[in-house]
């Protein structure tokens, strides 16, 4: 009765000024509310809530009214900080069958000499979205064993554009024969994305986008300067999974998901050590205290260790799958709650995982942080860290789909309105 009625209120008196992200994490929810101050948001609200284990699989819910409860609690202690009620929202995807990928679509013009319009690219654009929707329900279609799985576009943006091999930023009025367009779309299965709207409705939010959560920490970092040089791979490191993204010159090249997140080194810790759960998780956090017993802290290194070697192979599979780069940025910044484990941080920085991989040199290994993020600043001293980075970036794609981007003369801002769903 007591939920009925906050989001009943939650509808009458929800603020147009005001968005609240909603990263639905394997661990964790969070929810962070803030309002629209000029071209950048200001966070006043921050509210999270633990998650039971049955709640969610590989970063997927499994149990809707479960993830409602625990939403309406991060939900409602944010809005206790805002001093204010939100309708607004924006909620993060993630999970090993959405997908990610940058695709490329090379189109002869019949009338080179007629300088390239808008409509034209609108209608190469679509041809894109097409192409790269067969290609993901192909994909995870293969992956589910169901054929007839039903796919929906959830992001999608403009990475880069060449006429006649010269690559341009804003193609419009040239001329030219052949043009090739690389867009960047992802792409989740219906049934998640049903999950997703179910829990807003159940809330009581208006759900004005869904985000890959790759493609928002990526927002994050580059924030909406088209001619941003922004280079690094991201890996959010979840409870069920991390996710990966490439970014070249300000443009995501694709997105990568494994089933392998902080919950996995807790599970290692609990079966090989006979604990509970929970008691597990709690080891786990506390691995690098001085309180623990030494032998105590050396049985639980060496079950991080194990799934360390499992999570290492599947960011190297993850980032060998980005075979149409020339070579891998020499920068990976990481972020969520798994991240915080200290062995896979040093892991990163010094073994040979990358190898095999095209780096030009061992990469630079560090955590994002939250002063980072590009038009979103804390007004709570809540956002402290780099487990919140996820959200900041579902804060900055929400606003994009609000507001869209006041450069009306920026044709990569245009498109990439036009790419929005």
């Amino acid at each position: 009765m007591v939920l009925s009625k906050l989001r009943a209120k939650r509808n009458e008196q929800g603020s147009d000024e005001h968005v609240v992200a909603v990263d639905i994490g394997t661990e964790f929810v969070k929810a962070l509310i803030a309002r629209v101050k000029d071209d950048d948001l200001e966070i006043i609200g921050v509210g999270r809530k633990r998650q039971e284990t049955s709640d969610m699989h590989s970063g997927a819910i499994a149990d809707i009214s479960g993830v409602v409860q625990n939403c309406e609690q991060a939900l409602a202690e944010a809005e206790e900080q805002a001093g204010l009620q939100v309708k607004r929202a924006v909620i993060g995807i993630a999970g090993e069958l959405v997908k990610g990928t940058t695709s490329t679509i090379r189109y002869r013009r019949p009338q080179p000499d007629k300088p390239l319009s808008v409509a034209e690219m609108e209608l190469i654009i679509e041809k894109v979205q097409e192409r790269a929707q067969v290609k993901a329900q192909k994909q995870i279609g293969l992956e589910t064993g169901n054929d007839e799985v039903e796919v929906k576009l959830v992001n999608s943006a403009l990475v880069s554009l060449h006429i006649d091999g010269y690559k341009v930023s804003n193609p419009i009025g040239f001329q030219g024969k052949d043009i090739a367009v690389q867009i960047y779309t992802a792409f989740a299965p219906m049934v998640h994305i049903g999950a997703l709207e179910r829990v807003a409705d159940e809330l009581g939010l208006e759900l004005v986008a869904v985000a890959a959560e790759p493609f928002a920490v990526s927002r994050a970092v580059v924030g909406t300067d088209a001619s941003s040089n922004f280079t690094a791979v991201l890996a959010d490191v979840g409870g069920g999974t991390t996710d990966i993204a490439v970014v070249n010159d300000g443009g995501v090249e694709g997105t990568r998901m494994f089933g392998i997140g902080g919950r996995s080194f807790t599970q290692t810790i609990a079966s090989d050590m006979d604990l509970e759960y929970k008691d597990a998780e709690k080891l786990k956090v506390n691995i690098d205290s001085d309180k623990l017993k030494p032998t105590v802290a050396k049985e639980a290194g060496n079950a991080i260790d194990k799934t360390l070697e499992v999570w290492l192979d599947g960011v190297e599979l993850a980032l060998s799958e980005f075979d149409a780069v020339d070579h891998l940025p020499n920068r990976i910044l990481l972020c969520g709650g798994g991240a915080s484990l200290t062995k896979l941080v040093e892991a990163l920085k010094e073994r040979d995982w990358y190898k095999d991989l095209p780096f030009t040199k061992r990469p630079v290994v560090q955590h994002i942080a939250p002063e980072e993020v590009v038009g979103v600043k804390d007004t709570t001293g809540d956002a402290v860290d780099h487990t919140l980075i996820t959200a900041m970036g579902l804060l900055r794609v929400g606003y994009d789909t609000m507001i869209g981007s006041s450069d009306a003369d920026n044709i990569k801002e245009k498109l990439n309105r036009l790419l929005k769903i």
